[in-house]
């Protein structure tokens, strides 16, 4: 990841997580970890069955040296992934790990404080049992065809462009080089 990646994602998920721990009624854990590192900062707190949950945010791809114009996409995950043992150490050994739901969201990183309400909403939800959220995401989603409730892995629509965007223009870059040398040099 480039540095200004690095800079941007650590910002992000600084703010997200005080956020999200400011406007959740239960207490929220933040680990602040080295974002560089393969367990990234997390935040974790127990619902109302006392089971435990956590959100992170790292990035799904990122620019680098080799490919500077990767977009940064981002993808918010909670009770999915992660570095689940350095979790569970934190935590009572007895208390059990809420393997109930789990939602995985790409965004970019202008996306993220904007979808802070509706995360926070969905995750007082499926506490309470009360079907998905009631507030409508802030942008709109490629569900392809689903419902956050029935298949929890979304992505924002300028997240998924994004994407395809990259992916085609790899694809391109991949079949220049593939050429035989007769045809690239005509």
């Amino acid at each position: 990841m480039t540095p200004d990646a690095i800079r941007c994602l650590s910002q992000v998920r600084q703010e997200f997580y005080s956020l999200f721990a400011a406007a959740m009624d239960v207490p929220v854990k933040i680990t602040n970890r080295n974002s560089q590192a393969s367990s990234p900062s997390v935040s974790s707190w127990f619902d109302s069955r006392q089971r435990l949950n956590y959100l992170y945010i790292f990035a799904h791809t990122a620019p680098d040296d080799f490919i500077p114009e990767r977009p940064l996409v981002l993808r918010l995950t909670v009770n999915k992934g992660g570095d689940l043992l350095a979790i569970s150490r934190q935590k009572k050994i007895s208390q059990e790990l809420n393997h109930h739901w789990h939602l995985e969201l790409l965004l970019l990183p202008e996306e993220a404080l904007d979808f802070l309400p509706w995360v926070v909403s969905l995750v007082k939800s499926h506490d309470t049992h009360s079907g998905s959220s009631t507030l409508l995401p802030p942008y709109p989603l490629d569900l392809q065809g689903s419902t956050v409730t029935l298949f929890p892995n979304i992505r924002t629509q300028s997240a998924h462009s994004k994407l395809l965007q990259q992916a085609s223009t790899q694809l391109s870059r991949d079949s220049d080089l593939n050429l035989s040398p007769a045809k690239r040099f005509g």
